[in-house]
């Protein structure tokens, strides 16, 4: 019976790690990979005492001072199920079973996925959800960006080092998020933004060759050899049965990052607080940790 389990090691589920470990907590981290949503950002502008990091290097310091203090790691693991019962908290996975008095749920946002034709057949053979994974493969290639918002931007600002060009699908009339990576997209000179289009269909053979889209009342075909679908992100959530959630499926936390369910935190992006941000999760991580500590601190 550990004192905390934290599901989840991106920038809140490392912090609150960091914090537990202070507090000489028995824990234990489970968690599918290392740095979650921030070790697929580009270039970090915004992250205090950083004026530029990139997202996997800022992954690699987080993943450094989280093992400094030794912590229990069970990476690579998915888990199935996570809530209370009559003898506290229980964490089933697809490899084992975990028990704790109390839990921090930081599992973070998985990518929306576009729903057209061709898809599923193209993932990984062309398409793609992470620019900085996966966007030095498509060194001189003619690329699309699908989405408007940061995450969109900050891919296409990625490609436009690797691209031969770079296509936005954007299905507003004009594109969205911070406004000092809007006015680099639209000053470049090997991009070109399709506003109030949507993509129809992904083409291809063995690997993509095309994309179909539905700009305005015209249908296009680009002939692209990448794909990179930055549309947004879903709350990862689903495991947690038993918390409350809003309608986008976002976990409900008070300010002590408190869940319904007594014991059960959260933190981060799959939680209801309003801005994801690399440096709001990570703060939030700290906040439940020591919510989790006093819980367990004032238990009888």
């Amino acid at each position: 019976m550990h004192d905390l389990i934290i599901i989840g090691a991106g920038p809140a589920g490392i912090t609150a790690s960091v914090y537990a470990s202070r507090k000489k907590m028995d824990f234990l981290v489970i968690t599918q990979d290392i740095g979650g949503q921030a070790a697929w950002s580009g270039d970090i502008e915004n992250y205090t005492g950083y004026q530029f990091i990139t997202g996997p290097e800022l992954t690699a310091k987080f993943e450094e001072h989280m093992k400094k203090y030794g912590s229990i790691v069970k990476e690579g693991e998915e888990v199935l199920e996570a809530g209370r019962d009559s003898d506290g908290i229980r964490v089933k996975t697809a490899k084992d079973e975990y028990r704790a008095k109390t839990l921090i749920i930081a599992s973070g946002k998985v990518s929306r996925e576009l729903g057209v034709p061709g898809e599923k057949e193209f993932k990984n053979r062309g398409l793609t959800y992470c620019a900085t994974c996966d966007g030095p493969l498509f060194s001189a290639k003619d690329v699309a960006v699908i989405g408007g918002g940061n995450s969109a931007l900050d891919a296409a600002l990625q490609l436009v080092k690797i691209a031969r060009s770079v296509h936005i699908i954007n299905n507003t009339g004009r594109l969205g998020g911070d406004a000092v990576m809007r006015e680099k997209i639209e000053a470049h000179p090997i991009v070109r933004i399709y506003n109030n289009a949507t993509v129809t269909a992904i083409i291809g053979d063995t690997f993509v060759k095309a994309i179909r889209l539905r700009a305005g009342e015209k249908n296009v075909e680009l002939a692209v050899q990448g794909v990179f679908v930055e549309i947004g992100l879903v709350p990862n959530s689903g495991f947690a049965k038993d918390v409350e959630k809003n309608s986008l499926g976002e976990i409900r936390v008070n300010c002590r990052n408190e869940t319904s369910v007594p014991g059960i935190f959260a933190a981060g992006d799959v939680t209801d607080v309003p801005e994801k941000q690399i440096i709001i999760a990570a703060g939030e991580g700290s906040k439940a940790a020591l919510a989790a500590f006093k819980y367990i601190s004032h238990a009888r």
